[in-house]
């Protein structure tokens, strides 16, 4: 009998070893996940900025900044800014922006009237990425404006003008000496003849 029972406890033995062996084989044999490291890919819509740091800029009107023309030629600000003594409205825009495109279409309506009776100058400068830069060309060229307009090719304006044009679209008088008198952000309609009341206030003080 007893040994009956020693036999039973070595095959209980045995087995429970076997068991145990064959558990630790199974885990054993599970792969070890190794983590995979995410690519980061560059997003379609990222732009290297070309703009110098704002200390090599001189922040005097009329600045020395690269603008593009509607053709695409490069020319610099200091060259085409007006400097012929009647004050200087610079209209920031981007073709993105649908309150630019409201207040230059209200300005066009009444620039001939404006421009007949008060002698300035008006000058729209796009602030579009390079990405937009062809979509600014065909919107020069479609809208026909009776003023200059041009594209900051390096987005440097941001570096002289204050508040760093955060919000368009944004409006700044210059005087005949090249100070900033006015400025104004944003559009409501109604703002055009506010702007011109302003301009003839500028021109009488002379």
């Amino acid at each position: 009998m007893i040994k009956k029972l020693l036999l039973i406890s070595l095959v209980i033995l045995n087995f429970s070893a076997c068991m145990h062996s064959q558990s630790n084989n199974q885990k054993a044999e599970v792969p070890i996940k190794k983590k995979v490291q995410k690519k980061t890919n560059i997003p379609n819509n990222y732009i290297q900025s070309t703009s110098r740091q704002k200390n090599e800029i001189d922040a005097n009107y009329p600045f020395d900044i690269d603008l593009k023309t509607s053709k695409g030629e490069l020319v610099n600000s200091k060259n085409v800014l007006p400097n012929n003594g009647k004050p200087t409205v610079l209209l920031f825009w981007l073709t993105t922006c649908y309150p630019c495109r409201l207040e230059m279409k209200a300005i066009k309506e009444n620039f001939p009237s404006w421009i007949s009776e008060t002698e300035f100058n008006l000058i729209a400068i796009s602030t579009d990425f390079p990405k937009n830069h062809e979509r600014a060309y065909k919107l020069i060229k479609k809208e026909g404006w009776q003023w200059k307009t041009y594209i900051d090719a390096n987005r440097e304006f941001r570096w002289v003008m204050p508040g760093e044009l955060n919000g368009l679209p944004q409006l700044f008088i210059f005087d005949k000496d090249g100070n900033i008198v006015h400025h104004k952000r944003k559009y409501s309609s109604g703002d055009e003849h506010k702007l011109y009341e302003k301009i003839k206030e500028i021109v009488n003080k002379g």
